[in-house]
C-alpha cells in the first residue's frame, strides 16, 4: 500500500475529476439549454457576464475544474517521475545529511500504480552502489533510504567493519567470481562528522561503479550479536535471495539497515535518489524562541546531484 500522502493525493484528484465530469455532462448542458432559451426569448445574444448571472456554475463544480489538472499533473508527476523526500536521520552521513530534501526517480526500476503500488511493468535494474528509497520490510508504511550493497545471488560479510562482497555466479561466466575485500582509503577531511562528541574516521569507498565516502566510530565495537542471523551461514554472513537486495547506510555505526533486520523485496523499492534540491541547517539552540522544526540556515553547496 502506498503511503498516506500518495493516497489522499490519489483520492483528493479523483474526486474533483469526478465532480468536473458530473457538472460537464450533466449539468452544464441544462446551463446551455436556460441560456439559448433565454437568448430566443430576447431575440439577442448575451454576454459572458449575462450568461453566468442567468445560470452561473456552483462554486465546488468551479473550484474541482480549476483545481483537477494542477492535482493531476502532481498525481502524475509524484507516482511515475520524481517523489521529493526528507532525509530524517544521520544514517547516510556524509552523502546525504538530516535536513537535505532530495528527488527519487520513481521510473528507475518499474512503474507502479500510486494506490496499491501493484508492478505495471519493470523499466531497470537496480545496481550496487545505488542509493535507493524503500518501503521498510517490517513497517511498510515508513520510507527508509540506504544504499544497495548486494544484489540477488551476492554473498556479502562485514566482519570488524570490514565489507567483503561475492558477486553471484552468472551462468554465462566462464569462471565466478571470488570474494573480494571492498578496499576503503582514509580520507582527508574538510569537515568532522561527530556521533555525539565522538569524531567519525572518514573513508573513500568503491560498490560496484559507484565510488562514495562512508563513516566509522572508532569507539563503537562491531555489533555481530545483533546481526540478522540468515540460516545457513555465519553470524555475519548473508546470502542475498532471489527478488531481494541488501541495504546498508553510509554512516556504517549509525544505521539501522540490512545487518539487523534483513533484505528487502524488489516489491518495496520506491526509486533511485538522483539530486538534493534543498539542505537546510537544522541546529537550533533548546533555548530559542523559535520552533525546532524552523531551519537556521540554507547549505547552498550541498545542492546537486548524489552518488
Amino acid at each position: 500500500m502506498a503511503n498516506f500522502y500518495s493516497i489522499l493525493l490519489t483520492l483528493v484528484t479523483l474526486a474533483a475529476g469526478l465532480i468536473w465530469l458530473y457538472d460537464a455532462k450533466f449539468k452544464k448542458p441544462l446551463r446551455t439549454a436556460k441560456i439559448a432559451e433565454e437568448e430566443q426569448r430576447l431575440q439577442q445574444q448575451l454576454d459572458d457576464e449575462a450568461r453566468e448571472r442567468l445560470a452561473p456554475q456552483g462554486r465546488i463544480a468551479e473550484f474541482a475544474q480549476s483545481v483537477f489538472p494542477i492535482l493531476f499533473v502532481i498525481l502524475i508527476v509524484r507516482s511515475f517521475f520524481y517523489e521529493p523526500f526528507r532525509i530524517p536521520s544521520a544514517s547516510m552521513m556524509p552523502t546525504m545529511l538530516a535536513g537535505d530534501f532530495i528527488l527519487v526517480q520513481k521510473y528507475s526500476y518499474s512503474l507502479r500504480d500510486p494506490l496499491f503500488r501493484h508492478e505495471l511493468f519493470r523499466t531497470g535494474t537496480p545496481e550496487r552502489g545505488d542509493i535507493a528509497v524503500f518501503k521498510y520490510p517490517l513497517q511498510p508504511n515508513v520510507d527508509y533510504i540506504k544504499r544497495i550493497i548486494g544484489t540477488p545471488g551476492d554473498r556479502i560479510i562485514y566482519r570488524n567493519k570490514t565489507l567483503y562482497l561475492e558477486p553471484a555466479c552468472v551462468a554465462q561466466e566462464a569462471e565466478c567470481p571470488k570474494m573480494q575485500v571492498i578496499a576503503r582509503d582514509m580520507k582527508q577531511q574538510d569537515e568532522v562528522y561527530f556521533s555525539r562528541s565522538t569524531p567519525l574516521v572518514r573513508y573513500t569507498e568503491q560498490i560496484g561503479d559507484v565510488t562514495h565516502d562512508i563513516l566509522v566510530d572508532p569507539t563503537v565495537a562491531p555489533r555481530t550479536a545483533y546481526f540478522y542471523q540468515q540460516s545457513g551461514t555465519a553470524p555475519d554472513e548473508w546470502i542475498v535471495p532471489q527478488g531481494q537486495y541488501f541495504f546498508m547506510g553510509d554512516n556504517r555505526d549509525n544505521s539501522e539497515d540490512s545487518r539487523y533486520w534483513g533484505f528487502v523485496p524488489h516489491d518495496n523499492l520506491v526509486g533511485r535518489a538522483t539530486f538534493i534540491w534543498m539542505s537546510f541547517e537544522m541546529d537550533r539552540d533548546a533555548n530559542s524562541l523559535l520552533p525546532q522544526w524552523v531551519p537556521t540556515g540554507i547549505r547552498w553547496h550541498r545542492l546537486g546531484s548524489v552518488e
